[in-house]
């Protein structure tokens, strides 16, 4: 089958990589018109699958591969008694001398009765679906006139779009517009699934994605490694093993949360709150100022750091992971505590995860961490911060969060998760994407909730990627249960709490981690 279920691949192609694999492909005698063939027919499969009712299809052709696979999809729908208008701005396919892969198939259109109209905006109003073949993954120049009119006019429209390999305009590795891109309801990419379509603003285009690899031989994806992973949390499931019946709170780690400056307690009331709901065995809370409310869970325990007075040594020995950061503040106490912590843990070689106001005071050192201690920290900074730790420009880590993230571990070294739409992870295992966007985690506190998630598992023993990579799924997760239960408007961080319990401790058949 040429589209097989909705199960994504969990590898992500760049785009030089895709090109490897169609040479290879080539090379065993897959020729370019075969692989466009199998396309167009995985496109109409989907179709049909999704839109069975629409009758009159409207096919925006460009002059590349994706104007070929939408021919082929064009001709079949055709055969198969719809009413198709295939458009196009390219004057070879209108005046019927196409180039390069895509003439074989504009041939196969014609001989079948087909044409190849010029773009006619009025023609939108009269169809019930909208096929975007337009521009594919070569795109690396803003979209233009007199392209960006004929997607300006399919946004007009409101018509549903079928976006093939990925909607028109949207850069396939960094998810970034360039200028305008239709939002489609659906997109089929094929040969492997682009990073573009899950981060940076691709989850908010691509809508429901698909893949089909196109029936190419399983040898060929190992010859071509992948730039990127897709993060699922039943493929990590079984890293928490099921807990011994005569275990006792040591067994799970004691976790340290530091921060809390004077209007800024809550940040570590909901780390410490997350540490303990994903089962740390004893948390503490070590604040620079008294709270001006008690909201912290009272099985953490709570410590105040006297003015003047470092972090107290016991409270430290007793400590086996440290969470550094959530609204520590940038004062001089802070930076001189962030000190005495990074070199505790150096010492000891304490795992921890850094994060809010420590990222923003490691962001004025010239050496990020001392010396020897680089690879025992996570580090989750969202955009503005990984911006302020590279020197750069936040939207140029927004334009290129995939390259952000490569950066951010070079120079920090341990495991950076670079939050946002499409979190990633890297490190030196490599770079890996959670793909579950959710808009409700747009909200204070929640970087606080997946800081405290992850000192969790760290606790219980995991190693520094697998804890940073779990507790990005179950962050993840536990927004999207939150989110279907009442709604991203209007969700608090504090709401997926519950949750996390849920789904480290899930009901026989659930999704979620094995008990």
């Amino acid at each position: 089958m040429l589209l097989s279920g909705c199960t994504l691949p969990r590898r992500l192609y760049s785009t030089a990589r895709l090109r490897e694999l169609e040479s290879l492909a080539e090379r065993r005698g897959i020729t370019g018109p075969e692989l466009m063939e199998r396309a167009g027919q995985a496109a109409w499969q989907l179709l049909q699958a999704l839109w069975p009712e629409a009758r009159r299809l409207l096919v925006l052709c460009g002059g590349g591969n994706n104007g070929g696979d939408a021919l082929v999809l064009a001709r079949l729908a055709r055969e198969a008694g719809r009413h198709v208008q295939v458009l196009s701005l390219v004057v070879s396919l209108v005046d019927g001398a196409p180039r390069g892969d895509a003439a074989q198939a504009a041939r196969r259109w014609r001989e079948a009765g087909g044409a190849v109209e010029a773009w006619d905006p009025g023609k939108l109003k009269d169809n019930d679906l909208v096929v975007d073949g337009l521009l594919g993954i070569g795109l690396e120049r803003e979209v233009r006139a007199p392209f960006a009119e004929v997607i300006e006019a399919v946004r007009a429209s409101a018509r549903p779009v079928l976006a093939l390999d990925l909607p028109s305009g949207l850069h396939a590795d960094t998810g970034r517009v360039m200028g305008t891109a239709p939002a489609a309801e659906a997109t089929l990419t094929f040969l492997g699934l682009k990073p573009g379509l899950f981060t940076g603003l691709g989850a908010e285009y691509a809508g429901t994605i698909y893949c089909s690899e196109l029936m190419l031989p399983a040898a060929l994806y190992r010859e071509v490694p992948p730039d990127c992973g897709r993060l699922e949390l039943q493929v990590l499931e079984g890293l928490l093993p099921p807990r011994r019946r005569a275990a006792h709170k040591g067994d799970f780690g004691h976790v340290l949360v530091v921060g809390g400056a004077a209007g800024y307690s809550g940040a570590v009331a909901l780390a410490a709150a997350a540490a303990a709901r994903c089962g740390a065995g004893l948390v503490s809370a070590l604040l620079l100022d008294r709270p001006a409310l008690t909201g912290v869970t009272p099985e953490v325990m709570m410590h105040i750091l006297r003015r003047g007075a470092a972090a107290p040594a016991a409270l430290l020995e007793r400590a086996g992971v440290l969470a550094v950061g959530p609204g520590l503040g940038r004062a001089p106490r802070a930076c001189a505590l962030l000190h005495q912590l990074l070199a505790h843990g150096s010492d000891r070689g304490l795992p921890g995860v850094l994060d809010a106001d420590a990222l923003n005071l490691l962001a004025r050192e010239q050496e990020p961490t001392p010396k020897g201690r680089e690879g025992a920290w996570v580090y989750t900074p969202h955009p503005g911060e990984a911006a302020r730790l590279l020197g750069w420009r936040t939207e140029r880590v927004q334009e290129d969060r995939l390259a952000a993230a490569r950066a951010l571990h070079d120079r920090l070294g341990g495991t950076v998760v670079l939050k946002g739409a499409g979190t990633l992870v890297a490190d030196e295992t490599g770079l890996d994407l959670c793909a579950t966007a959710n808009p409700g985690l747009a909200a204070g506190g929640t970087g606080d909730v997946l800081t405290g998630m992850i000192a969790a598992l760290l606790a219980q023993g995991l190693a520094r990627p697998a804890a940073a990579r779990l507790g990005v799924c179950l962050h993840a997760a536990a927004a999207a249960a939150a989110a279907a239960e009442g709604g991203e408007r209007g969700l608090q961080a504090s709401d997926l709490l519950p949750w996390m319990r849920r789904l480290v401790n899930p009901e026989p058949g659930s999704p979620g981690l094995r008990r």
